[in-house]
């Protein structure tokens, strides 16, 4: 018997999102999450407002953060049923060579839901079972959570955790965060819960003030400083702390040319920087600090899905604290929802919930 659902379609960019009935009845293989949270990410953004191509043709319902209950299953998939799961925000095959030899990430069969499939902007998701992360109800009541606020998990979570992980951070290791807002405010966070002492650099005051209280040592508002300054700055705070002059792990989350030329500028000898936002602007580097610093640059593309668990520990143990930087909102108010992000009047990262 099919499975009736509804999601909402971007039929094109800056068009209003219009609601689209479909079934969600799934093949072999595969499941049927009821939706309990999707969450609104700039990638979504970028797809709906700046010209970013998806890889499927539209009409596609966007929305990569899914979290949800599976309500059904293809043929293979029938232990799910029931189960409360955080669907990762880029699904690899699992059976290619790359995916065999531990690259999950650059998997060229992968599935990006709201990219290559139907995404979770919607009251159902059909996704391969492959992957899922499971949610224990009890933990997550435990933690003071609720299921759709933990959608967030699925990117603004684990994309920082493993641009982390990869670095290489481990206590006593100098971590600077260019960008403090979404992405950039878990990075924080998890740095933090690596053992890193963390700076946090933004534009916005609000957000240096909120991540200030979980996990950053030091602020900067980078308005308030030109690039030697701001590398000084940061200097004098590793030396008052004992920690090294060199070495530094630099996270660029802010996804702006802006906040990547920020970053570049903070490369120290044996530095590690990690580009985990993204934009469409071009900046201008000299290649040859790499070299001249015996640096890294790491590009970071989601997060392998048996990392998953985790990174959802770091939550549900206290450690990463999700509840002050979300916010839910009914999925049928989706269009003011987008404007609303988009002209940063919601601050926090907004979660749509199916009615």
């Amino acid at each position: 018997m099919p499975l009736s659902a509804h999601r909402g379609l971007m039929t094109a960019p800056g068009a209003p999102i219009v609601r689209a009935d479909f079934d969600a009845t799934p093949g072999p293989g595969e499941v049927a999450v009821a939706v309990a949270g999707c969450g609104v990410c700039h990638t979504d953004l970028g797809y709906y407002y700046d010209g970013v191509r998806t890889n499927a043709p539209l009409p596609l319902a966007l929305g990569h953060e899914v979290s949800g209950h599976v309500v059904a299953a293809g043929a293979g998939a029938e232990s799910w049923i029931g189960r409360a799961v955080i669907v990762p925000a880029v699904l690899p095959c699992g059976e290619c060579d790359l995916c065999e030899r531990g690259l999950a990430p650059i998997c060229r069969g992968q599935k990006m839901p709201g990219n290559d499939i139907q995404g979770g902007f919607a009251s159902h998701i059909v996704v391969p079972s492959r992957g899922l992360c499971p949610v224990d109800p009890k933990r997550l009541a435990a933690a003071g959570l609720t299921l759709p606020e933990v959608s967030v998990v699925a990117d603004a979570l684990t994309t920082p955790y493993q641009a982390v992980r990869r670095a290489g951070i481990t206590p006593g290791s100098l971590a600077i965060v260019v960008g403090a807002g979404g992405v950039g405010g878990y990075c924080v966070q998890v740095a933090r819960a690596f053992g890193a002492t963390v700076v946090a650099i933004d534009v916005d005051p609000a957000k240096l003030a909120a991540i200030g209280a979980h996990g950053a040592s030091l602020t900067l508002n980078v308005r308030e400083h030109d690039p030697r300054s701001l590398k000084a700055a940061i200097s004098a705070f590793a030396k008052s702390k004992g920690l090294r002059s060199t070495e530094w792990f630099v996270f660029e989350c802010s996804g702006t040319a802006a906040g990547q030329t920020t970053a570049w500028g903070l490369l120290v000898h044996g530095a590690t920087l990690s580009v985990v936002g993204f934009t469409m602007d071009k900046v201008e580097v000299r290649l040859s600090n790499l070299m001249a610093f015996d640096a890294r640059a790491i590009g970071n593309w989601g997060c392998p899905p048996e990392s998953y668990p985790a990174a959802l520990d770091l939550v549900l143990d206290g450690k990463v604290a999700l509840k002050p930087f979300v916010e839910t909102h009914p999925l049928a108010d989706i269009n003011r929802v987008f404007d609303a992000v988009h002209h940063r009047t919601i601050q926090r990262r907004a979660v749509l919930v199916p009615a």
